[in-house]
């Protein structure tokens, strides 16, 4: 049996497939795998020097470890980047504030709302972004993935990133990772 994929739809955010001819377990391990086995860049650790806000630093933490940061193809896994924020208010706080040690990790999305500096704060922070995967913390996760079971047996299949790589690379690395596990498996059985 051959299995066969149309592409419906593909922008930058979103990849929409008609899939037929597989197993519906199958696409279900593909979506979990989408989920929470493709490793990402998220910011992990924050030491904060200087906070003068009303904030308390956990939630400060909190927010600046919830923003998506690009997750460019030729990281592996064990590098870190640096981020940096030094600011005085009265300003909006945005993602694209945050200075980082790799210009090809940065913020997916720079115009997120992170928080407002009042007159007379101050916040002075450093940051650690590691890559990891969804199943450690949802900040790792590189998106979502569902499917639809149509009357005629076939799926709709759709993967929708978070912006740190297209959704076309997330279905893809999830692909690999399972066919790597799968074969990992198959090795201890043996």
């Amino acid at each position: 049996m051959v299995i066969k994929i149309k592409v419906d739809i593909e922008d930058e955010k979103v990849l929409k497939l008609k899939v037929e001819d597989l197993e519906v377990g199958t696409l279900n391990s593909i979506r979990r795998y989408i989920i929470g086995q493709v490793p990402t860049f998220a910011i992990d650790s924050i030491t904060i020097y200087d906070n003068s806000t009303y904030m308390f630093d956990e939630f400060i933490a909190h927010r600046i470890g919830q923003i998506p940061l690009k997750t460019p193809k030729k990281y592996k896994g064990d590098e870190e980047v640096l981020f940096t924020l030094d600011e005085k208010g009265p300003k909006e706080i945005k993602a694209s504030d945050l200075r980082t040690s790799d210009k090809y990790v940065q913020p997916a999305k720079p115009d997120i709302h992170v928080f407002t500096l009042g007159e007379g704060q101050d916040l002075r922070l450093e940051g650690k972004a590691v890559i990891n995967k969804g199943r450690k913390h949802a900040k790792f996760q590189s998106g979502i993935a569902a499917y639809e079971i149509n009357k005629d047996g076939t799926y709709e299949f759709i993967v929708e990133s978070f912006s740190q790589m297209s959704p076309r690379d997330v279905l893809l690395k999830a692909v690999e990772f399972l066919k790597q596990d799968v074969k990992e498996f198959e090795k201890q059985l043996k």
